[in-house]
């Protein structure tokens, strides 16, 4: 069934980088959006950057020049880079698969916490 399972959260001082990881199965990975959600406590889930099939990338403006979305197909994972986090960055970070306009894929969702 699918799957999706990120990894690579905890916890880090402000200026500091992480890299998560969201590794996924039981789907088409190639031919579907993925992208990077956050909520952080009290928040809405927002966006924070996607990359569709063909590698074109959007992010929020929040996080544009600092995170970094990739994605590997062949080996099934899309990661965020995050550099120079900031305490505004704390949050959980949600993979979400996308194909059109179909029902999307949520992982569970890993936590990131940036305290000094």
């Amino acid at each position: 069934q699918v799957q999706l399972v990120e990894s690579g959260g905890g916890l880090v001082q402000p200026g500091g980088s992480l890299r998560l990881s969201c590794a996924a199965s039981g789907f088409t990975f190639s031919m579907y959006a993925m992208s990077w959600y956050r909520q952080a406590p009290g928040k809405e889930r927002e966006l924070v950057a996607a990359i569709d099939s063909d590698g074109n990338t959007n992010y929020a403006d929040s996080v544009k020049g600092r995170f970094t979305i990739s994605r590997d197909n062949a080996k099934k994972m899309v990661y965020l880079q995050m550099n120079s986090l900031k305490l505004e960055d704390t949050a959980v970070y949600y993979c979400k698969a996308r194909y059109m306009g179909w029902a999307p894929y949520w992982g569970q969702g890993t936590q990131v916490t940036v305290s000094s």
